[in-house]
């Protein structure tokens, strides 16, 4: 973290830009959890006083991993120590990539006309990737390797990028399509983790499907908030917004327990299938 960064933490919005900006992975996971502290004792105020909002164009990032582009990227295995391993790395990357999606919300959108909760729901949100990502990068050093060992791909942060003129977009986009995505993945990673005697691997993951389950119901809770203030209908809208800007449909099969008990109803993503 630079000098600068260490000293932005006075305000919410100019701490999770600091977040975003930083590269040194343990110095990004002790920011968030510093600044999600000082939030939740309310000792943060929102805003810093900027005419303009403090964002980060791009995520800061060590070295390593080598970043490629998504179509370039092997596909994921369960099998084997080195396919458990490999599985691990990317759900690391997407963790990490989740970290910095979640407080450059925050950052990006803190000028927003939304209530006090909003911000302490995507704060909580943001504190949760930060452990996701920290209980996975440790996994991978008890499995003898190290978060870095193998390439990742770039197409996370280009949804921020993407919907960050917009806020409804990057609900929709983020967490109603993105961590929904993870709903239907997660539970038969586990199991799989399960039937290969990787235990603690499973609980790992255990853990970040309870907690995306949340992450999904408040950008669901948010998402009609907004459409709610606005006058329209959400799921109309929101068919909008992913043909916009997301690239292809929704692909089944999907978790609809999970997704129905974070709010998410099934005219919501099955209509953008072509199933109904």
């Amino acid at each position: 973290m630079t000098p600068a960064d260490a000293n932005t933490t006075n305000a919410l919005d100019a701490a999770a830009a600091a977040i975003v900006r930083t590269p040194d992975l343990d110095a990004k996971i002790a920011l968030a959890q510093r600044t999600a502290k000082a939030w939740f004792k309310r000792h943060l105020p929102l805003r810093d006083g900027h005419t303009k909002p403090v964002h980060a164009d791009a995520p800061g990032r060590p070295e390593l991993p080598e970043l490629r582009a998504p179509r370039d990227m092997p596909r994921r295995s369960a099998r084997g120590a080195r396919g458990r391993f490999a599985l691990l790395h990317a759900l690391a990357h997407i963790e990490l990539s989740a970290v910095d999606m979640t407080w450059d919300l925050v950052a990006r959108f803190v000028g927003q006309p939304m209530p006090r909760t909003f911000f302490d729901n995507w704060v909580q949100v943001g504190l949760e990737e930060a452990k996701h990502f920290d209980l996975l990068r440790k996994r991978l050093v008890a499995l003898g390797g190290s978060y870095g060992d193998l390439p990742a791909h770039d197409g996370l942060w280009q949804a921020a990028a993407a919907t960050g003129h917009d806020l409804a977009a990057r609900l929709a986009i983020v967490p109603l399509v993105l961590e929904a995505r993870g709903l239907d993945v997660t539970p038969p990673m586990i199991e799989k983790l399960k039937a290969a005697d990787d235990q603690p691997s499973a609980q790992i993951l255990e853990i970040i499907y309870r907690d995306e389950k949340r992450h999904v119901a408040f950008g669901t809770k948010w998402f009609r908030y907004l459409c709610e203030r606005d006058g329209l209908a959400p799921e109309p809208r929101f068919h909008s917004l992913v043909r916009t800007h997301f690239k292809g449909g929704l692909k089944p099969p999907f978790n609809d327990r999970a997704r129905s008990e974070a709010g998410l109803a099934p005219g919501f993503y099955k209509p953008l299938t072509g199933l109904v």
